[in-house]
């Protein structure tokens, strides 16, 4: 179930993901919050220096395996504007990071994608992050939000035309 502080967060993530593109990255943003609800780390997207795994995700999961004990991690929640792909994924399983919420999902990023006619298949098989972390905890996609990272994505293939 999505709380108003679980909004809260992902609004964040949204602001993060707008800050990405507006700086010519992919629009994704991702927030680490601990048990107790405080932003421990947040980071965006930034593939655009070439490297595709600069991912938010997986760099929040690269910080908490260096900055938190294993307790912590499990308690701490990872919200972001879209759905890991599956390296994110894993990674998140890896460090043993607790809840994933995400804004939108990897199969609603498809079908955008498909309806803006850009992209082809991926390199990368897109799976459900349950698919990836054995027990996740996983929640969304967040009507509102989603359409606002739509949104994000359409102006990201409109610069591109």
């Amino acid at each position: 179930m999505i709380t108003e502080t679980d909004r809260k967060h992902l609004r964040r993530c949204v602001e993060l993901a707008e800050e990405a593109l507006n700086n010519g990255d992919e629009p994704f943003g991702s927030v680490l919050v601990s048990a107790e609800g405080n932003v421990l780390h947040e980071d965006r997207n930034r593939v655009g220096s070439g490297d595709q795994t600069r991912h938010p995700e997986f760099a929040l999961a690269r910080w908490a395996g260096k900055n938190l004990p294993a307790d912590e991690r499990k308690d701490a929640t990872v919200y972001t504007s879209g759905e890991h792909c599956p390296m994110c994924s894993a990674a998140h399983g890896f460090v043993g990071l607790g809840r994933i919420v995400y804004a939108s999902s990897s199969k609603q990023l498809a079908k955008w994608n498909e309806e803006m006619g850009v992209g082809g298949p991926s390199a990368v098989y897109s799976l459900p992050i349950e698919e990836i972390i054995r027990d996740a905890q996983v929640d969304g996609p967040v009507e509102g939000l989603a359409e606002e990272v739509r949104e994000l994505h359409r102006r990201l293939h409109a610069k591109n035309k």
